[in-house]
């Protein structure tokens, strides 16, 4: 079932409890009211009728009495009327009179209080009056066909307004409904048409500010992230196949070059060296790939441990110092130590090595080797490492790019490398929840800021 339907029903069934409230609750307060105004003509019946006999040997006024009764008091059905003594009515409960007269009835008049009384279709009034101090009893007795035919047609025009309503309530929750879902329907039809290979078509809405402007806005930036997505895959793939094309060439063309002919040993040790060398940049190529990869695992499942960052950068400068002996690397942390020795962040430290690593390896070889200073500092709760060197710097048009798998900046033709670098090591501090920053003029030097949360 849609959720417009839902809505229609849901609608329509709320509507329908709301009317069947107000048409129970009518009905009732109508029927209470029907009922005393029945009470009240047969209360007015029994003063007429007291005053019709104590004034009977007067013979103007119960003639008076007698003719507006006849005149102006319409009969009732099965009309009984009874008039005596208050104190005789004891003896009129045990006389054949009362035959017929409830008999909790005559037990609330005992009271020395009025009452009525409701036997099925048959009402009854008793009254107190009044005569020169003297108490007498009124009882008026009669069938409330009136009220009972009101109340039967009451009901009827009741259940036809509550199925009336019941219909335009529901026809209204259809017209609400598609109105309030028409936005969502063009929605779904607009997104049925966008795939994989239109990726840069967006959701249009006019209306800002309301819940479906806001989910056609959340769905657009899925879109723009799937297509950037998309974009990275296919150029990483690209990439990655012509990184792996050109090694795997050499050692094809080295291999049958080797075997065309009968050569000497020298020969064949030159070609087995070739070979060896494509091999090692392959295998270099596999491993960043790998550690590429393995840095897109969620950051909750890595080993975690405390890793001082002064024992760390020295054990980087001790690596830098075997791979490139000459080097010309500065650490600085002499003042951070004397004013706070909390240079402890939680980490993986191989990971963490390895992103330093490839900063400050970079920063030495695009610099050929020029001064590389690596700073630390502490800024409340966070520490920053920043690694400057003089080197050639990076195109400013091209430094939204560096962080793309294979990507290599157009001044670095003459330098070795994949550009698979600092990918991994933003990757690497984003699991850390860490960041880095890279600025650069474009001419000369660069300034790579990595932070980490202090412990």
């Amino acid at each position: 079932m849609t959720i417009q339907k839902k809505t229609t029903l849901i609608f329509t069934g709320i509507t329908a409890a709301i009317l069947l409230l107000t048409c129970c609750v009518a009905y009732f307060f109508m029927i209470v009211f029907a009922f005393q105004d029945f009470y009240k003509r047969l209360e007015i019946r029994g003063i007429i009728t007291a005053k019709a006999q104590l004034e009977q040997h007067r013979i103007d006024l119960g003639e008076i009495y007698a003719d507006i009764r006849q005149q102006h008091l319409e009969p009732l059905p099965g009309e009984r009327e009874y008039f005596f003594p208050a104190d005789s009515l004891l003896i009129f409960t045990k006389s054949k009179a009362a035959t017929g007269i409830p008999v909790a009835f005559l037990e609330m008049l005992k009271t020395g209080n009025g009452a009525n009384y409701k036997k099925g279709n048959f009402f009854y009034t008793g009254i107190y009056y009044y005569d020169q101090d003297k108490p007498y009893i009124a009882i008026v007795g009669a069938q409330n066909d009136d009220s009972i035919r009101y109340a039967r047609n009451l009901r009827l025009i009741l259940i036809a307004c509550f199925l009336l309503g019941i219909i335009v309530a529901y026809r209204s929750g259809i017209f609400f409904s598609k109105h309030a879902f028409k936005p969502v329907r063009e929605i779904i039809e607009k997104a049925k048409t966008i795939g994989a290979e239109n990726l840069h078509q967006r959701l249009e809405y006019r209306k800002v500010g309301d819940e479906i402007a806001e989910l056609a806005s959340t769905f657009n930036d899925m879109l723009s992230r799937l297509e950037t997505s998309f974009e990275t895959q296919n150029n990483f793939v690209s990439n990655a196949s012509h990184e792996f094309r050109t090694p795997l060439t050499s050692i094809y063309v080295e291999a049958d070059v080797a075997l065309s002919r009968p050569r000497n040993i020298l020969e064949y040790r030159h070609s087995l060296e070739n070979i060896l060398n494509q091999a090692e940049k392959l295998q270099q190529l596999t491993d960043s790939l790998l550690n590429l990869a393995q840095t897109g695992f969620d950051g909750k499942k890595q080993n975690l441990k405390k890793v001082e960052i002064d024992e760390l950068l020295i054990e980087v400068k001790n690596t830098i110092n075997k791979i490139i002996p000459q080097n010309n690397v500065c650490v600085h942390m002499d003042s951070m130590q004397a004013e706070d020795s909390n240079l402890t962040v939680m980490g993986n430290y191989q990971l963490l090595k390895l992103g330093l690593s490839n900063v400050i390896e970079n920063a030495c070889k695009y610099s050929e080797n020029k001064k590389v200073t690596v700073t630390v500092t502490k800024n409340n709760k966070e520490l920053q490492i920043r690694i400057e060197d003089q080197g050639i710097g990076i195109p400013e048009k091209e430094l939204k790019y560096i962080y793309d798998p294979f990507f290599r900046a157009s001044n670095t033709g003459k330098y070795e490398g994949y550009g698979i670098g600092l990918p991994l090591t933003r990757n690497i501090f984003r699991l850390h929840k860490g960041a880095i920053n890279v600025h650069s003029n474009g001419k000369t030097g660069t300034i790579v800021t990595l932070s980490l949360p202090v412990a």
